[in-house]
């Protein structure tokens, strides 16, 4: 490497945004913002509390798995709470629900026992690491310009679901068994989670126990 010699520096990338409605497999890292509430069961440091607005969210970072936007990276909050009322709150729940059906094969009419404990999470570190589909959006940032972002997560009864997640995508809700036993279907582990902070800990998901 020579610093004045740059025939051999990388070409730059292009920072154009990712297509509004383009569908991906995502899998996410949660920035921890060192926010701790005990009370609410948030402990590990995972949220982050904003000086300005007073709202406490999960800070995801999602990176593009494959295809032509493979390894770009986006940026999302998941809102836990905001002073304004319990709608960020709500919707940061649909959104989490979402991404546990994706990424555990779950079809959101499903009732049955282990879809229950798999839209199940011991803590937001189970988060940390997951691997869903979603559909690709753009918003404005705070200073008013063009940004990616994820608002919709792309969920088993979609049809474009199995390919996305390279999975056979469950067609609809466990309808339960014979004589009255609920069906139990086998769900499977999301992949490995990615490194997490110090004083999380890791292992096999409660749902998958």
């Amino acid at each position: 490497m020579s610093f004045f010699d740059y025939n051999d520096a990388a070409e730059q990338t292009s920072f154009d945004l990712i297509p509004k409605g383009t569908l991906a497999r995502i899998r996410t890292a949660i920035k921890p913002g060192g926010y701790d509430d005990p009370a609410q069961g948030w402990t590990g440091g995972w949220a982050t509390y904003s000086q300005d607005t007073g709202s406490i969210y999960l800070a995801f970072e999602g990176v593009v798995m494959e295809g032509p936007y493979a390894r770009r990276k986006i940026w999302w909050n998941v809102g836990l709470h905001s002073s304004k009322g319990p709608t960020w709150q709500a919707m940061g729940r649909t959104f989490v629900r979402a991404a546990l059906n994706s990424a555990r094969n779950v079809h959101p009419g499903d009732n049955s026992p282990q879809a229950v404990a798999a839209r199940r999470i011991g803590g937001f570190a189970e988060l940390d690491g997951m691997e869903f589909a979603a559909r690709i959006d753009i918003e404005k940032d705070a200073k008013g310009n063009d940004k990616n972002t994820i608002k919709a997560v792309i969920e088993p009864d979609h049809k474009d679901y199995a390919a996305l997640m390279g999975v056979a995508a469950r067609t609809g809700p466990s309808s339960g068994g014979q004589g009255g036993a609920p069906a139990m279907p086998s769900y499977p582990q999301p992949a490995a989670p990615a490194a997490r902070p110090s004083g999380i800990p890791g292992g096999k998901p409660a749902w998958a126990q």
